[in-house]
């Protein structure tokens, strides 16, 4: 299914926006004398690892089904990208799962990376600009969203985050129709104290590595 012609409209108001930056921002800019020594180690272990950038952009789509490059470490080899269609799996009706645990582009260090999450800190320069919030619906890959279903466009009518309601119910082993219906879910019961609540599960989930790879 193709993009919509014009944005989304979110479905928070103006004010929950405000707060949600806000909050996005105090705790960014807190977190970075700890995140950025841990993203310089993060850094030489992949230079060291495997030939290629360490950090890369991959197109995403996000808030209101609009196109964006998100930042991560790399945890797969060089362009392994243009790979994905040999190693994606699909359920039995044919939609895909999101992630496989032995998706074999994925490095020695990658596995490492993607079990406690660091590929994905580099994303915290991501919220630092504006493009994602910490809490939200994941953002999706292109080629991911080009098989959506209609209903499934409501995900997107939210800040993309890089924590999320699903990401704390079971993470990377969870069929992908299954990760829409918990973005949209946290969609239509958004607060505040959703997103506090969401931070706090999610250092539980990283620290014991659930359903993460």
């Amino acid at each position: 299914m193709a993009l919509p012609t014009t944005p989304l409209p979110m479905a928070l108001s103006p004010a929950q926006l405000a707060a949600k930056r806000a909050l996005d921002l105090g705790i960014s800019i807190l977190l970075l004398p700890v995140a950025l020594p841990i993203m310089g180690i993060t850094a030489l272990l992949v230079k060291l690892d495997s030939p290629g950038p360490v950090l890369i952009k991959q197109e995403r789509i996000g808030a209101g089904a609009r196109p964006f490059f998100i930042f991560k470490f790399r945890s797969m080899y060089a362009n392994a990208d243009k790979d994905w269609a040999k190693y994606v799996l699909r359920d039995e009706r044919g939609r895909i799962i999101n992630k496989r645990e032995d998706d074999p582009r994925i490095t020695r260090i990658g596995k490492f990376l993607r079990k406690s999450s660091l590929d994905e800190s580099a994303q915290l320069l991501n919220v630092l600009r504006g493009d994602m919030s910490l809490v939200g619906p994941r953002p999706e890959m292109p080629y991911v969203v080009a098989e959506y279903e209609e209903w499934q466009f409501e995900r997107f009518r939210a800040p993309a985050g890089m924590t999320g309601w699903w990401q704390v119910h079971g993470r990377g082993d969870k069929p992908m129709h299954l990760n829409t219906e918990d973005d949209i879910y946290y969609i239509r019961n958004y607060s505040f104290w959703l997103d506090i609540k969401i931070l706090f599960k999610t250092f539980g989930a990283v620290v014991h590595g659930r359903g993460a790879f």
